[in-house]
């Protein structure tokens, strides 16, 4: 009788008690398809903020608050577009961190093969190192979400991104993620 009351018990405790920090961090991974989010970005001392939709994998779409400054990736490329000097970039996303952070199989198999360390006793943090870009990615310790990333820019900057207000799962425009055809 004891017995079946323990094989009850252990059907009845929800997953988030069993499962260990890696694995509540592939669950929340496995079931994210997109997600929206406002981030401040903060590259030598100087943030930038602005809105961001993610669409696995390896799209991207942010409009930052200044300059009408907009990065978008279809998956293939990278555009950067800004009024504030008419610059108009283009890269391939293989060559930029975006390659791996907008990759959630990557990033699942990589927190498989890693061990986290805890950062302020807030943040569990999973440092991965690929084509010679560190990418240290940060997870809430609480609900163990995404909460932001640090890589290295394209210029060899230190780029650290903090998201909030996110939002996952909810009806996009796919739309968004064509590359801008024209220059200012």
């Amino acid at each position: 009788m004891n017995r079946t009351y323990l094989i009850i018990l252990i059907i009845l405790i929800p997953f988030n008690v069993l499962a260990g920090v890696k694995d509540k961090i592939i669950y929340n991974l496995n079931n994210l398809e997109n997600i929206n989010f406002k981030f401040i970005q903060t590259i030598e001392g100087k943030d930038e903020k602005g809105k961001c939709t993610i669409a696995y994998p390896k799209k991207i779409y942010c409009k930052y608050s200044k300059f009408n400054k907009i990065l978008v990736s279809n998956g293939n490329s990278l555009v950067i577009k800004t009024n504030k000097n008419n610059q108009y970039y283009r890269y391939k996303i293989e060559n930029t961190p975006l390659n791996f952070l907008l990759d959630k199989k990557y990033i699942i198999a990589k927190i498989n093969e890693f061990n986290y360390k805890i950062i302020d006793e807030k943040y569990y943090m999973f440092s991965l190192n690929e084509k010679n870009q560190n990418i240290n990615i940060f997870f809430d310790k609480v609900n163990l979400e995404l909460i932001g990333w640090q890589t290295e820019d394209l210029y060899q900057n230190l780029s650290i991104t903090y998201i909030f207000d996110v939002k996952k799962n909810k009806k996009i425009d796919y739309n968004i993620f064509k590359l801008p055809t024209q220059i200012f």
